[in-house]
């Protein structure tokens, strides 16, 4: 282990980044995977690090990535940031901080995809673009699993924490649409990577993907704030409808829409397309049945549905095929970001929880749609609850205007995303589809924000209702 797991252990536990918090675990092992090699005289040494998370309760182990930026004399700066201090094989004495927030080890990152050099770290460049090497990096504070770094208003940094060999969808969507010309992502400049090894720390023919550099989309707003915005102007307007307020949303939903119908046009023209067969399909929607199962076990309330729920995904086993293609596997309003050019997708990792191998799997164009009329109904539902007039005076009314809301950007969008009347085989796969994601969101809420599980479950107990 290159870092005392002593330091390690505290500081990856009180990460925001780390998806195993309330879990018992311990650093079994690591390694260094190779120095950032953009260093200048008078700046910190970056290397990045590769621990491995071994759980108590017997569950697999997970690989976290720690870009770590090594001075030999303490940064006040950067004391938020610190992970310890030790004498590394590498650096020597050293005092040894998270190096996504330091400018100038960040810089390095940057200066390695202009200049990259040979090494463990493999810095990869699409050209086109003209790297700003004078822009000042600022740390992205709310995200989650992984860590987002600006450089000024040129380009934003990805590094991926949790690390699974492989490919990652994210970098090999993004190349392919960049190069394809799409219009609808924000366009790949560039990706780090390096060689998995394997228990003996031989190479093998795998590799991990660390980061990735792409478009940074300045200006853009976020769908879901938007929407959110679109439902208070309406509920603010207490006698006009969703279609007469300043803010309706239903052109935004189309364009959306159109949007994702050209995405999955270009994904299927440069990655395979397959039919699955009719066992495919039946297992496919024993998989649902299965996710069903489990979450009444969690989830009281979705018992008064279960069978229709049941009944939706036996009318999708009746089907004999279905084409599935590469998609981008966990969309809603807040992958998407609204720019003065447009829509703009992003994050294409797929679902977080499921394994690297079945992320890069296809799957329908369906299951996308899917969730974004789920987030097209989440959205109303969001500002119904949370707004309040401290007497709750018009609570019917909102509701009521809720759905009105949903309803018409559901329609919007879909109407805008197929172009044409859906066969009757596609209006199945679509509320199979919409189904498992609603039953999904109910464990969720359960578990989460328990206040919330309505929203799904009011979702669910349409579903089958004529």
């Amino acid at each position: 282990m290159i870092a005392p797991v002593e330091l390690l252990a505290p500081y990856i536990e009180r990460a925001r980044w780390f998806g195993g918090k309330g879990r018992s675990f311990s650093i079994s092992g690591g390694r260094r995977l190779g120095e950032v090699p953009g260093h200048v005289e008078g700046g910190p040494r970056v290397a990045i690090d590769l621990a491995t998370v071994a759980y108590d309760d017997g569950g697999e182990n997970e690989y976290y990535q720690l870009p770590l930026a090594f001075y030999p004399e303490p940064q006040d700066r950067l004391e938020h940031a610190l992970v310890g201090q030790w004498d590394d094989a590498d650096f020597g004495p050293s005092h040894v901080y998270d190096a996504v927030h330091d400018r100038e080890a960040m810089a390095c990152w940057l200066r390695s995809f202009v200049h990259p050099t040979e090494g463990q770290l493999a810095f990869h460049r699409l050209p086109g673009h003209e790297l700003d090497l004078e822009a000042r990096s600022t740390l992205f504070s709310g995200e989650q699993s992984n860590s987002s770094v600006a450089f000024g208003d040129d380009s934003l940094l990805k590094v991926f924490r949790k690390i699974t060999p492989g490919v990652n969808p994210d970098v090999v969507i993004h190349r392919v649409l960049t190069e394809a010309g799409s219009d609808h992502v924000a366009a790949l400049y560039g990706w780090v990577e390096t060689p998995s090894v394997n228990s003996e720390g031989e190479p093998t023919d795998a590799v991990l993907q660390l980061a990735m550099l792409q478009q940074f989309l300045r200006t853009a707003s976020d769908g879901w704030d938007l929407a959110l915005a679109s439902v208070r102007n309406l509920f603010a307007e207490a006698d006009l409808h969703a279609d007469e307020v300043g803010g309706d949303f239903a052109g935004e939903a189309a364009r959306l829409g159109e949007a994702l119908a050209e995405t999955h046009l270009t994904l299927a023209a440069h990655f395979p397309v397959a039919e699955r067969s009719a066992d495919e399909v039946g297992a496919l929607a024993e998989a649902m049945r299965r996710r069903l199962e489990e979450a009444l076990g969690i989830v009281p309330g979705l018992a008064p549905y279960a069978e229709n729920l049941r009944r939706a995904y036996d009318e999708l086993a009746a089907l004999d095929h279905v084409r599935v293609q590469q998609i981008h596997g966990d969309l809603h309003l807040g992958q998407t970001l609204r720019t003065v050019r447009g829509w703009k997708i992003v994050d294409f990792e797929g679902e977080p929880a499921k394994p690297l191998a079945e992320r890069l799997q296809p799957d329908s164009p369906w299951r996308d749609v899917a969730g974004m009329l789920r987030s097209f109904d989440y959205a109303p539902r969001v500002v119904e609850r949370t707004w309040s007039d401290g007497q709750d005076a018009g609570a019917e009314q909102r509701a009521y205007r809720a759905g009105e809301w949903s309803e018409r950007n559901r329609a919007a969008f879909l109407n805008a995303y197929a172009g044409r009347d859906l066969t009757p085989e596609e209006h199945t796969l679509l509320a199979a589809y919409v189904a498992d994601k609603a039953v999904y969101e109910t464990v969720y809420e359960t578990r989460n924000r328990p206040a919330w599980v309505t929203i799904p479950l009011e979702a669910v107990a349409r579903i089958g209702v004529s």
